[in-house]
C-alpha cells in the first residue's frame, strides 16, 4: 500500500506564509498608540486652544482625522520592515472598487436606520461631528476642503490603520475575530456616543470587503461613500448642523 500523502491543494507560497507576513499585535499597539498621541496633540495644542472660528476649527478637525490615521499607520509599518502588500495596499480591479462603493451605500442606509432607531428609542441625538457641518457650511472653498478631508483623506488614513493594520493582524485568528474585532476597535476610537454603532456597521462592511478582495482600496471606497454623505447633505440642503 502506498504511503504517499496527497499534496496540499493550496499554493506552496501561500501555505504558512500569510501569518508570517501579516501584521501582528505589536503593529496594532504601536499604530493605535501613535494615533492616540496624534489625536491628543490636537486636543491640547490644536485649534481648541486657539479660539478659532467654527469653520476653520471644523476644517482642522476634519483634516486631523486622516492625518492621525496615517501617522498611526506609518508607525505600525515602522515596527517591522515589510511590503505594503502585507497591509492590503495592493492593486485591485474596477469591479471591486464598484462593489466597495455599492456596499458603501448599503452601509450608509443601514447606519442611518440604526441611528434613527437609537434616537427614537432613547431620545439621544447629540452629534459629536457637528463641527464638520460648520466647516462644510462655510462657503464654496470650505465645502471643497471638507469634501477632500472627509471623503478622501480620512478614509485613506483610517482604512490604512484600522483595516490595513488592525483587521489584517486580527485575521490571523480567523475571519470572525478579524472582521468583528477590528470593527469594534474602529468604533470605540470614534467615542462612546451615537456614532459608535454607525462606525461599527461601516467597519464590518469595509473589513469584509477588504478580506474578500485582498485589497484595502475597496474598503476605502466603502468609507468614502459614507463620509461623502455629509458634505453632499450640506451642498444639497444648505444645512449648517445636524438635523
Amino acid at each position: 500500500m502506498s504511503t504517499h500523502r496527497p499534496a496540499d491543494p493550496r499554493p506552496t507560497a501561500v501555505v504558512g506564509h500569510t501569518n508570517r507576513v501579516r501584521p501582528g499585535i505589536p503593529e496594532i499597539v504601536v499604530g493605535l498608540l501613535a494615533l492616540t498621541v496624534t489625536a491628543a496633540a490636537l486636543v491640547f495644542f490644536g485649534p481648541r486652544g486657539m479660539d478659532l472660528d467654527p469653520v476653520p476649527y471644523g476644517l482642522v478637525v476634519a483634516a486631523w482625522s486622516g492625518i492621525a490615521g496615517l501617522v498611526g499607520f506609518a508607525a505600525a509599518v515602522a515596527v517591522r520592515v515589510r511590503s505594503l502588500g502585507a497591509f492590503g495596499i495592493r492593486r485591485t480591479t474596477w469591479r471591486w472598487m464598484l462593489a466597495g462603493a455599492g456596499w458603501g451605500v448599503v452601509a450608509l442606509v443601514v447606519k442611518g436606520g440604526l441611528i434613527l432607531a437609537i434616537t427614537a428609542l432613547t431620545g439621544f441625538d447629540a452629534d459629536p461631528q457637528g463641527m464638520y457641518y460648520d466647516a462644510a457650511g462655510g462657503g464654496t472653498a470650505a465645502l471643497i476642503l471638507t469634501f477632500l478631508f472627509l471623503a478622501v483623506l480620512t478614509p485613506i488614513g483610517e482604512e490604512f490603520l484600522f483595516r490595513g493594520v488592525v483587521t489584517n493582524a486580527l485575521l490571523r485568528y480567523g475571519p470572525l475575530v478579524g472582521v468583528l474585532g477590528g470593527s469594534a476597535v474602529f468604533a470605540l476610537f470614534h467615542g462612546v456616543n451615537i456614532i459608535l454603532p454607525a462606525a461599527f456597521v461601516v467597519g464590518v462592511i469595509a473589513a469584509e470587503v477588504m478580506r474578500r478582495s485582498g485589497s484595502i482600496w475597496p474598503a476605502v471606497a466603502v468609507h468614502c461613500v459614507n463620509n461623502l454623505a455629509l458634505p453632499l447633505l450640506v451642498l444639497l440642503t444648505g444645512a449648517t448642523g445636524p438635523a
